[in-house]
């Protein structure tokens, strides 16, 4: 289970100080995929960074199963079982395919085992399991594989931040049977998704609006999810937040 309190974060813009992060709060507890949305420059992005350990707080802790990360470095973290797949995926020159999802799962794969994976993300394995990780690879075929990579860590958390960036329709409706079926396994797992897309947003259990760096709602899918697309909800007493009220 993931727990923040009161975090803030705050970055110096032209000698002038800027809060993107504004004493969040929130808990994501196991077998549970959250969305979380919003307008751009919200501090969505931001948010996933500070969880994963790319940026540090100003103020405020993290909390993973009890242990206290806020201090905590990136390979620390990950240790513990957080994964993170970037907006946009880092290239490794020199590194091939086979040997980055090698890396993730920490053991080596036979070639069937690696080609499972590459499926998983639309791949096919014969053209890209020797390939290196690299400029040759295009925007699309990097953010797949290290969806790919990321799968097969196999984290207790796994922040995705916007994984429909780059990649083609046929791919992002495999991309949506990959998360769906992530949720079959769920029960000491999670799974936090930065989006804007509707079919992602309704694959989710819970839907968290983050707006100029606060978090503006949160409650299931079921409540916020048709305010979102201008929609009456039909759940009567739903269970969310809105600015610390039921919504």
């Amino acid at each position: 289970m993931l727990e923040i309190k009161n975090l803030s974060f705050n970055v110096n813009d032209e000698s002038q100080e800027k809060e993107i992060i504004k004493d969040i709060s929130l808990t994501i507890p196991d077998g549970k995929l959250f969305v979380i949305t919003g307008p751009n420059g919200g501090g969505k992005s931001t948010l996933a960074k500070l969880i994963a350990g790319i940026e540090k707080p100003t103020s405020g802790q993290i909390f993973f199963n009890g242990t206290d990360i806020t201090d905590a470095s990136i390979t620390e973290r990950a240790e513990m079982g957080i994964g993170f797949a970037f907006q946009q995926p880092v290239r490794f020159k020199g590194l091939r395919v086979a040997d980055l999802i090698n890396l993730a799962t920490g053991k080596q794969l036979t070639v069937s085992e690696i080609c499972d994976y590459l499926s998983l993300v639309g791949l096919c394995a014969k053209e890209y399991i020797d390939r290196e990780v690299n400029a040759s690879l295009s925007g699309g075929e990097l953010k797949r594989i290290e969806i790919a990579t990321v799968l097969a860590r196999k984290s207790l958390l796994t922040v995705f931040d916007e994984p429909e960036a780059g990649i083609d329709l046929w791919s992002f409706s495999n991309l949506i049977d990959v998360f769906q079926q992530q949720r079959k396994d769920m029960s000491n797992r999670s799974i936090m998704i930065i989006s804007h897309q509707e079919r992602i947003l309704n694959i989710a259990d819970e839907i968290i609006i983050l707006k100029n760096g606060s978090i503006e709602k949160q409650g299931e899918k079921s409540c916020v999810f048709p305010e979102l697309i201008n929609t009456p909800s039909s759940i009567k007493g739903c269970r969310g937040i809105v600015k610390g009220a039921d919504c």
